[in-house]
């Protein structure tokens, strides 16, 4: 290897403040940045990193994993004999199947692609299932594959212009289901391909609902990424804003929707950024949206709706690391149900965050169990939900050991 080169962080005998630090400048973050994220400076990561002070106790290492966003703990910890995924969930028995349809580019077609309107009501089905299945992403696993050849069908077999925008409309949303399912799961790679791909079939389609989906997974990925990656994020975000503003004020429902929802994403990547000012800014505009749209109405892909309103305010609350703000904010959304299932699962895991962050750890164990009877697979490939677990398992109260060890066999994380 090269003087040049980057050093790899999972080759021994590198100490945990080495990998950390190449973890850390692989994200793009600063020493300052990661010190402030923890509550601590950054000459105290440096310290860390330079071995100048002992490797920090279990419950800031996995802080630490939730802000680099690792993949698996022994990426940062080195040890290889406890293989913990985090922000990649186990790959689902699908993904192979899911993946070679994806791939797939077939130079010629031997049966006819189904009408469009069939095509819409398998795709509003699958969405349907992906909200009501507590195992979500094996009911949609199961449809996605003939729903993407079919899909990618169709657009070849387009006859004409408007029909070929119909079915890039089509495609479109089929590829933003489609990342639903392999988020968060063992191939980043095929991740960025199926957001690729929605994104120009969405500008394909010249269709402002389907660029909108498209754009606002296109920005949940870069946001993932990392904070390097915030700035691509908003991009797309505040882009696909622009370009959807003039058409607001006679707007179809799904149209409005999709715009607060884009609006929602500007703030939560604030607030990731620690901007509270501008974060919930970004909240009280897609609070407005949500009031327009009816009382009953919900985005079937985003969610987005009066009620996921209260959800979102959770959220802001614990990316800025308020605690009591959260619990606050969580009591209020409460009462209202959420339709989907992984969603509400995704809900009651921010709230057990806000609970944690607020020094409850009893009633986030409990909040997450609630996710988990929700919908068992969410909760599986989430890395905050994990942190939590994790850290409890090792709490001094034997009772919360308990209970954070039977969640944890649960969701995979101990052996039963």
């Amino acid at each position: 290897m090269s003087r040049d080169a980057t050093p790899d962080p999972y080759a021994d005998p590198l100490v945990f403040g080495q990998r950390l630090q190449i973890l850390r400048v692989r994200r793009g973050m600063t020493r300052d940045q990661l010190g402030g994220l923890l509550g601590r400076s950054g000459s105290w990561v440096k310290s860390i990193e330079t071995g100048r002070l002992k490797t920090p106790r279990l419950e800031v290492i996995l802080r630490i994993a939730e802000l680099l966003r690792v993949r698996e703990l022994s990426e940062l910890t080195g040890d290889q004999s406890v293989r913990v995924e985090l922000f990649d969930g186990p790959g689902h028995p699908r993904l192979a199947a899911v993946k070679a349809a994806v791939d797939a580019f077939p130079p010629s077609a031997r049966h006819e692609a189904p009408p469009p309107a069939h095509l819409r009501a398998r795709l509003a089905h699958a969405w349907a299932a992906r909200h009501s299945a507590p195992h979500h992403r094996e009911v949609i696993g199961a449809l996605l594959p003939d729903l993407i050849r079919d899909a990618q069908l169709a657009v070849r077999q387009a006859d004409g212009a408007p029909h070929r925008r119909a079915a890039q409309a089509v495609l479109a949303e089929v590829y933003s289901l489609c990342q639903f399912f392999v988020a968060y799961q063992p191939d980043p790679a095929l991740l960025w391909r199926v957001a690729e791909r929605g994104l120009v079939a969405a500008q394909e389609s010249e269709d402002p609902h389907a660029i909108g989906v498209a754009a606002w997974l296109a920005a949940q990925a870069h946001r993932d990424a990392g904070l390097a990656h915030f700035d691509a994020a908003d991009a797309v975000n505040l882009e696909t804003l622009a370009f959807l503003e003039p058409l607001l004020p006679d707007a179809p429902d799904d149209v409005t929707a999709i715009a607060g929802a884009l609006t929602f994403e500007a703030g939560y990547t604030a607030a990731r950024r620690g901007e509270t000012g501008t974060a919930w800014r970004y909240w009280d505009r897609a609070r407005v949206m949500a009031d327009q749209l009816p009382v009953d109405y919900y985005h079937p892909v985003t969610s987005f709706s009066r009620a996921i309103m209260g959800a979102h305010a959770v959220t802001v609350a614990v990316e800025l690391r308020q605690g009591g703000e959260s619990v606050r904010q969580a009591a209020a959304a409460d009462a209202v149900m959420i339709p989907s299932r992984p969603r509400r699962a995704r809900h009651r895991i921010e709230e057990a965050r806000g609970y944690h962050l607020d020094g409850q750890p009893d009633a986030a164990l409990a909040t997450l169990n609630r996710a988990h009877e929700a919908a068992p697979e969410t909760i599986r490939y989430n890395g905050y939900a994990k942190r939590i677990v994790l850290e409890e398992a090792e709490a001094k109260s034997p009772a919360r050991r308990r209970r954070a060890s039977e969640l944890a066999v649960k969701l995979g994380l101990l052996a039963a």
